[in-house]
């Protein structure tokens, strides 16, 4: 399902834009979660553990500037689609670091923002909300793709590390790490860059030539021998991710 962030210290402002969104969803047919925020921490706070298809920011915040927002949301995930909405249109071009789809200057035109609804739908990677089921020593767990940061083989298990900082075990496993992992390594934002490890690139901050350094700072080895290769494998993500983006 969409999610869908909005993020207006202005309540009235925050209601408006948010009639018009549940407008075009109700014209289109389309079904969406949406939550509304009126202060820059906290969506902060909630991006830490949830993430959203979409986000509608205002620029002009307290604490917290839309552009710094937008720029924090872009260093935790690189393929949500970002909306600027602000009475200052002069901030255009420094908007344009946190790379959104479109500034919007209020007052909002509604034909506007629905043209650009339907275009940020279209690029949002709805694929994400597929599921993976772990066989954990006493129960079943069914794991959005999503909230997985990374897998680490260990003692004949698999640690599955999740964005809110929850581990879960897998119970022991028969076959190899890369063959219980498959079905993971079939979705592209994953990649096994050591025997032991598969990394969700959408958690990247940093690359290194023997590691991957993930948001929240856990450090993910990458095998000598396959450096090339993982090299290569991510700088064809980051291109795919940012032509998906232009």
């Amino acid at each position: 399902m969409l999610r869908i962030a909005i993020c207006d210290d202005h309540p009235e402002e925050l209601e408006v834009n948010s009639e018009y969104i549940r407008e075009y969803l109700d014209t289109h047919t389309l079904e969406a979660e949406i939550k509304e925020f009126s202060h820059p921490d906290k969506i902060l706070t909630t991006i830490e553990t949830e993430s959203f298809h979409l986000y509608i920011l205002d620029i002009v915040m307290p604490m917290v500037s839309g552009i710094e927002l937008g720029k924090e949301i872009r260093r935790i995930d690189r393929e949500a689609q970002i909306i600027y909405a602000t009475t200052e249109p002069q901030f255009a071009l420094q908007a344009y670091a946190a790379s959104p789809i479109n500034y919007l200057v209020k007052p909002i035109n509604k034909a506007q923002l629905f043209d650009t609804l339907t275009l940020a739908i279209s690029k949002a990677d709805l694929a994400e909300e597929q599921t993976y089921a772990v066989k954990t020593a006493d129960s079943l767990r069914v794991i959005k793709l999503s909230e997985i940061v990374c897998c680490e083989y260990r003692n004949h298990t698999v640690l599955f590390f999740l964005s809110n900082g929850e581990e879960v075990q897998s119970r022991t496993i028969r076959e190899s790490f890369a063959k219980y992992t498959s079905l993971i390594l079939k979705d592209r934002h994953f990649l096994q860059c050591h025997t032991a490890f598969v990394v969700n690139l959408r958690r990247v901050e940093r690359f290194a030539k023997d590691s991957f350094t993930l948001c929240g700072g856990k450090i993910i080895p990458i095998a000598v021998k396959q450096y090339a290769a993982v090299r290569d494998t991510y700088m064809d993500y980051l291109m795919a991710r940012g032509s998906s983006n232009d």
